[in-house]
């Protein structure tokens, strides 16, 4: 037997070793009431919170895309309701005083 198959022999028997010890058990039963208590305190995952924030980014960027498009809208829509002369200035609403006219 070789040093390496030996040492790899001694890690899988320490490690079948574990698994079969009382604190395993202790292990796997802990865990099973933090995971009940856990799931009665509504609590999330570690996963899920990184799924949710990722999709709060992505909806935030995209709000921010609309938003920016409702402003060149806006910006579109005042300026067409604005008259415009021929030499690209805006037509007065009021008319002219005689003295101008």
């Amino acid at each position: 037997m070789t040093r390496t198959a030996w040492f790899e022999e001694v890690q899988k028997n320490i490690s079948d070793l574990i698994k079969r010890s009382p604190a395993a058990d202790v292990e796997r039963n802990v865990k099973a009431v933090l995971g009940t208590a856990f799931t009665k305190l509504d609590l999330v995952t570690r996963e899920e919170f990184d799924i949710q924030a990722e999709l709060l980014a992505r909806s935030r960027a995209r709000l921010e895309v609309l938003e920016d498009q409702l402003k060149a809208l806006e910006q579109k829509v005042n300026g067409l309701s604005t008259p415009v002369a021929s030499s690209g200035t805006a037509t007065p609403s009021a008319p002219l005083p005689p003295s101008l006219g």
